[in-house]
């Protein structure tokens, strides 16, 4: 089994440390890193980090997406990218100090052949395998991009994993995805509600298993996760305490480790651990999660 990971505007994010941001001189960092950025290349690193083979589609552009490409096979990860004759992968800029300040670029515009090419390479996955779709979709392409990939390897046996928002998460529920991971957030902006208690993600998540989703697991930040799975149990999990370094990438770690939990042994239970293990040691890290610090964590979760 392979999991393949689609990621429609992946990026090179630059981080810069600094001790104070100032507005009235020059601000020099006192240092930076440049990492791979992407929920699905997230995923397809932290499945990698547990032992399964990943492949990641998307696409990339220019120098910055060679460099991607190249960052990404020295984690293991097979690069299938399409490439796009116009501009270059992005570059975001974090600058870390006393405050954070994101700023993201727009990403390269994207032709329809380019869209055909990437979607020509959907055909090699097999039955069994998964493909996790998860990111926001780029403004140049139509809203139900995501839908239209599921369209197209509906009846295959394929595992879909969905991690979106809004119209584009609604649009799938009907293909019964394998997987979809609302934070708490984001599950009550589906409603139009708020959803803080346990009781209140129970009640809203068994909706969406309703509408169509097999398995709904739901993120709720330093409370832990909520998995409602497609047998009609509820499975709740606690986090541990730790300082959070980084919150990026969290939630596409929690997706990962529950993933490979599934495909190991089914064991849903424990799956929702693996991924709680994952998504604490990633906000307890400086980028994704190492494996010995998932192991520790996943030691300590009850």
């Amino acid at each position: 089994m392979i999991i393949h990971t689609v990621t429609l505007n992946p990026a090179l994010d630059y981080v810069m440390h600094l001790s104070r941001l100032r507005y009235d001189d020059v601000n020099r960092a006192d240092y930076e890193a440049l990492i791979y950025g992407g929920k699905g290349i997230n995923v397809s690193v932290m499945s990698a980090r547990l032992g399964f083979e990943s492949r990641a589609l998307g696409f990339t552009a220019g120098f910055t997406g060679e460099e991607l490409k190249r960052m990404l096979r020295d984690e293991g990860i097979v690069c299938d990218f399409t490439d796009i004759a116009r501009g270059m992968t992005r570059i975001n800029v974090k600058i870390r100090a006393e405050v954070e300040l994101d700023v993201n670029s727009a990403g390269p515009e994207v032709t329809s052949d380019e869209v055909d090419a990437l979607f020509a390479k959907l055909d090699d996955i097999r039955e069994g395998d998964c493909l996790v779709l998860s990111g926001s979709v780029p403004k140049n392409l139509p809203e139900d991009v995501y839908e239209k990939m599921i369209v197209r390897l509906d009846g295959r046996g394929v595992r879909f994993v969905v991690d979106t928002t809004g119209e584009s998460l609604l649009r799938v529920l009907k293909y019964r995805p394998f997987l979809i991971k609302p934070n708490h957030h984001e599950l009550g902006d589906v409603f139009g509600v708020r959803t803080e208690t346990e009781e209140e993600i129970i009640f809203y998540g068994s909706k969406l298993r309703d509408m169509g989703a097999r398995n709904v697991l739901v993120s709720r930040s330093g409370d832990g996760a909520i998995l409602l799975d497609e047998n009609g149990e509820t499975h709740v999990i606690g986090a541990v305490a730790g300082k959070v370094v980084n919150t990026v990438g969290s939630g596409d770690s929690m997706v990962a480790g529950f993933l490979t939990g599934c495909l190991r042994d089914g064991d849903y239970a424990r799956a929702l651990k693996l991924g709680a293990a994952c998504g604490s040691a990633t906000a307890f890290s400086e980028g994704l999660a190492p494996r010995e610090l998932i192991d520790e964590i996943f030691n300590k979760l009850q």
